[in-house]
């Protein structure tokens, strides 16, 4: 339970803003400044930040950004990794889903590269006390859904 010098002291939330930003290339146009723009936040600030968090990650990746807006004019954000989408369709070399999935097969990957996206979305926030057999699972039936084949080894 909050205590009330904390509750006191929290700063009132106008707005909370999700964006998807390319690593390492926040400009201040659109998306992001119409959208931070609207709630009279420093969007450039905002790029300097997110660029020198994001600069990691190879450029063009896309990430998910929750900015919390306050009513005083300043800005908290978390950065989350890519989406599972994103990281099987870069595993599996396509572009594009399967338009029939379970019919038609738009690629195929193992059990490895499952794996390895699992780790990695095991860092974000929302996964980090999840089992790591939950998060493969979840991604295994993500990559059916797309038409992608999971085995254990490719032939």
């Amino acid at each position: 339970m909050a205590t009330l010098k904390e509750i006191l002291t929290r700063r009132p939330i106008s707005a909370t803003i999700r964006l998807t930003v390319d690593a390492g290339a926040a400009k201040p146009g659109p998306p992001v400044g119409p959208a931070l723009g609207q709630y009279k936040l420093n969007s450039m600030a905002f790029c300097k930040d997110f660029n020198a968090r994001t600069q990691k990650f190879k450029a063009g990746t896309p990430m998910a950004v929750t900015i919390t807006a306050f009513k005083d004019g300043t800005f908290d954000f978390m950065v989350k990794s890519p989406s599972v989408t994103w990281y099987l369709k870069q595993a599996a070399g396509i572009d594009l889903g399967s338009g029939r999935p379970g019919h038609v097969t738009a690629s195929t990957l193992t059990l490895k590269h499952v794996y390895e996206i699992a780790k990695i979305k095991q860092s974000d926030p929302f996964c980090q006390y999840m089992p790591l057999e939950s998060i493969c699972k979840s991604i295994i039936g993500t990559a059916n859904s797309m038409g992608i084949k999971v085995q254990k080894e490719l032939d």
